[in-house]
């Protein structure tokens, strides 16, 4: 699975920190449930898939906000740590940094609280001020923890720059305009998501289908629907490609979508090859889930290579 190509991935994206508590149930309105852990780790979909990208070798740099306080100062050390280009990952005064309050129940299912904090603060002009990086990207990744007018101005920009684009529509808001997204190369939605941004239920495989090419009929490139333990559809205008889940037995699903896009876009840049990227994406999203928390469930080049020996040849 090792790629020999590292690609050059710019993520225009959130970061947030991680408060993770294991829980045995959720508690009632005006219950107190004791829980038996708590954890805090580095988090927010951009840097998880900046991260993601970064552990598999890809050349990584990332346009980001974070807050005046420990939270912040410790994010910015989490991304270097992981040889994250940092240039453009620019502290906020007087703000608070993102945070992520998650709840993981004994399955491994989570509930997640964001709080955006510095992550609300990028803005257009950020991007401007990192075009020399994202302009040398082979791909941009972006999220929706930023303001949409950002996502949507990243969008245009890169098309000028003939710069590939993924856009992972999540948390999905209706602020984000399908017209704003007409030049984006890759939509990665969920069902929610895709249902919202088409207008278009997604309750079938036809449904699915319908949805996704009334999006690609409007400017966008590629749809690859992500559909949890049923895998991912990629569509395009000629096809749909099913791509098969890998079964794993979950400790924690947190982050497992960021691992999914992270190491698609690694996949990607390297290869060049989108059905055979899926197919690494959906095997790395799997490991990610048999360990706990986000970033640090996340595999490096070698332990994904041996994940990826212990499982049957068709998966």
């Amino acid at each position: 699975m090792t790629t020999s190509k590292p690609g050059r991935i710019a993520v225009v994206g959130s970061n947030m920190v991680d408060l993770v508590t294991y829980i045995t149930r959720m508690p009632a309105p005006g219950e107190t449930v004791e829980a038996p852990e708590f954890e805090i780790g580095f988090g927010g979909k951009g840097a998880n898939q900046a991260v993601a990208a970064a552990k598999l070798g890809s050349a990584v740099g990332m346009v980001t906000k974070v807050g005046s306080d420990i939270f912040g100062d410790n994010t910015l050390k989490n991304l270097a740590d992981h040889g994250i280009d940092t240039r453009h990952a620019v502290k906020v005064a007087g703000r608070s940094s993102g945070v992520a309050p998650i709840f993981v129940d004994p399955s491994g299912e989570n509930s997640i609280l964001i709080v955006k904090g510095a992550n609300a603060d990028l803005s257009p002009a950020d991007v401007d001020a990192a075009a020399e990086m994202l302009r040398a990207a082979d791909l941009i990744l972006m999220q929706m923890e930023i303001p949409p007018e950002t996502v949507a101005h990243t969008v245009r920009r890169a098309a000028e720059w003939g710069v590939r684009t993924i856009l992972n529509p999540a948390p999905a808001t209706a602020d984000l305009r399908v017209d704003d997204l007409r030049d984006l190369s890759f939509l990665v939605p969920n069902e929610t998501e895709l249902a919202l941004l088409s207008g278009l239920p997604t309750g079938t495989e036809a449904e699915i289908e319908a949805a996704a090419r009334s999006l690609i009929a409007r400017g966008i490139g590629t749809v690859i629907v992500t559909l949890g333990g049923r895998g991912a559809r990629l569509v395009t205008r000629e096809r749909v490609v099913p791509i098969a889940p890998v079964r794993v037995t979950p400790v924690d699903t947190t982050g497992a979508g960021d691992a999914f896009i992270g190491s698609f876009a690694h996949f990607l840049a390297a290869t060049g090859d989108v059905e055979g990227a899926l197919g690494c994406a959906a095997r790395y999203a799997a490991h990610s889930v048999t360990g706990r928390g986000t970033q640090k469930s996340y595999a490096t080049a070698e332990a994904f290579d041996a994940f990826c020996r212990t499982l049957p040849q068709t998966a």
